[in-house]
């Protein structure tokens, strides 16, 4: 499997990228090419034209869950595909895989729209789609944990905002949020978007799910900003327990808990325009 990050809050030195407070990667694995998310605007398309990788021939866009900083691109990759076929272009429809709720509409403070930006009817309408809470997997190897289970009682315990059920606001536990996990012959590489099921509990369903123990990598956004200090020590114990070899935290992952995590497992720097093979 090969993982190139398309966006992140991070653009790194002499990578003459575009970044933003989203995330987007782009995956290929046993012939098939995935978009991990969309980032926030249209940035990962113009990354992805920088760095030579074809939009037109996309298999899956998987959503990690449904906020705007990973879904806003969608509206976007709609317009290309448009695009295409006005102009009598050959661009496939890629299938759009999520969690069942992943693009209910979302409000912060119930008012403030911080979900997809493109309504299920258009989705339906240009998407072919696979909505799955269970693990779904892409190849042999690849899977999407589908609806992670919240094993533990020190993360994922309070409510993000409003999502839209029978047209009233309900408290958003995020029970969309979900994550890739690849079998590697080093163990499994856990792919995340911001990990708002809890990244402990993510890691602990993918062993499930694939039947191996072993951690070769955590990449992706871990929601630890400002963490207590009881998520950030469990967290860690957890990450020292587990023996999990190597982290790529970026997106939703402040510094200090970068810092914290490198003292049980090796931690590198993640930006746009960075690739790893696994």
């Amino acid at each position: 499997m090969e993982l190139t990050v398309l966006v992140d809050n991070n653009s790194l030195v002499d990578h003459y990228f575009d970044a933003e407070p989203g995330l987007s990667f782009y995956i290929e694995e046993e012939g098939k090419r995935i978009l991990f998310d969309l980032g926030y605007s249209d940035a990962f398309a113009r990354n992805a034209n920088r760095m030579g990788i074809g939009l037109d021939r996309i298999d899956h866009i998987v959503f990690s869950h449904g906020h705007i900083d990973h879904t806003g691109g969608l509206f976007h990759f709609a317009n290309l595909l448009a695009e295409a076929r006005l102009e009598g272009k050959d661009f496939k429809a890629p299938e759009l895989l999520c969690h069942p709720l992943a693009l209910r509409t979302k409000l912060d403070d119930g008012f403030s729209f911080i979900g997809s930006p493109v309504s299920m009817d258009v989705i339906r309408s240009v998407f072919p789609c696979n909505f799955v809470k269970e693990p779904y997997f892409i190849t042999r190897d690849l899977v999407f944990l589908g609806e992670v289970e919240r094993s533990n009682g020190f993360e994922a315990k309070g409510t993000f905002g409003k999502t839209l059920v029978d047209g009233k606001g309900a408290a958003d536990r995020l029970l969309d949020d979900s994550a890739l996990a690849y079998r590697s012959e080093e163990g499994l590489v856990i792919i995340t978007g911001c990990s708002h099921s809890g990244i402990c509990n993510i890691i602990s369903y993918a062993k499930k799910v694939l039947g191996e123990d072993r951690v070769r990598d955590v990449i992706g956004g871990l929601h630890l900003i400002r963490p207590s200090a009881e998520l950030m020590e469990r967290t860690k114990g957890f990450f020292k327990d587990n023996r999990i070899e190597q982290a790529h935290p970026c997106h939703c992952t402040d510094l200090g808990s970068k810092i914290a995590l490198s003292e049980v497992c090796e931690v590198s720097e993640v930006g746009v325009g960075q690739s790893y093979v696994f």
